[in-house]
């Protein structure tokens, strides 16, 4: 062999079993019959791969729960609780009352796992989402000349008693009312039995006042004064799927929505 076809020039034809040349390279022969299509006979498939099927995961069947939605006095959840009963059949949706006063310890104390609160609110380490504001109203005794009107404006209430409640919802009303010589009442409940025994007037918003309605009392709605804002707060570190359900719900979403 020379020196040329050893060292990787152009290699020498080797002969197949029949006798015809073929290149080792793989290309057709230089003589010989053709390796083109129809020139004979195909080289044989190799066996078909058998095709792997993996079983489907068996679902997981999801578990009844529920969840614990806290509501303070005069919160109206009522509207979204169809939307939710149709959509999460499996959770159920527990309604418990929270008072103004412990609002906030009801929920960082896992007493309710989210809740509709009323400012203000301390909001550090919390999710708080403002949902509505109710209008304020003057809460008075039926025989109260103040329930002539449709609406009140603060001058109609100058030299009114006002009476006050540790549930101080409203915040500072800034009105020409007398100060009570009455301490400050426990409860706007406490507060609306003494407005109906005929001793001075009370401002709150306008769920309270409908809430704790008797028919010795009546209310007018109170312009230019400070509204109510109603949120839907939990623990920022403990959002659930089911508690991101319930605020798309509260934020009129649909149910196949993105958030």
């Amino acid at each position: 062999m020379s020196r040329r076809g050893a060292s990787g020039g152009r290699k020498p034809a080797v002969r197949s079993a029949k006798g015809g040349a073929r290149s080792t390279a793989g290309g057709p022969a230089a003589k010989g019959k053709s390796t083109g299509k129809g020139s004979g006979k195909s080289a044989p498939r190799g066996k078909k791969a058998e095709k792997v099927v993996f079983d489907a995961p068996t679902p997981v069947a999801e578990e009844p729960r529920t969840l614990r939605l806290g509501a303070v006095p005069g919160a109206t959840p009522g509207r979204w609780i169809d939307t939710w009963n149709e959509r999460m059949p499996l959770v159920t949706l527990e309604l418990v009352p929270i008072a103004f006063a412990g609002q906030r310890t009801a929920i960082t104390e896992g007493a309710v796992d989210l809740a509709l609160v009323r400012a203000p609110f301390d909001k550090d380490g919390m999710h708080a989402i403002p949902l509505y504001e109710e209008l304020p109203v003057v809460i008075a005794s039926t025989e109260s000349h103040l329930l002539a009107a449709e609406e009140l404006s603060p001058a109609d209430l100058e030299g009114e008693t006002l009476l006050t409640t540790r549930e101080d919802v409203l915040g500072p009303l800034d009105l020409p009312t007398t100060p009570s010589r009455i301490p400050p009442l426990d409860t706007v409940e406490d507060a609306i039995q003494t407005v109906a025994s005929g001793v001075g007037i009370l401002v709150a918003p306008m769920s309270l006042a409908r809430l704790h309605h008797r028919k010795d009392i009546e209310y007018r709605i109170l312009r230019d004064a400070p509204v109510s804002q109603v949120l839907l707060a939990w623990p920022a570190d403990a959002t659930t799927p089911d508690i991101e359900a319930f605020v798309g719900v509260v934020r009129g979403r649909r149910a196949n929505s993105s958030r």
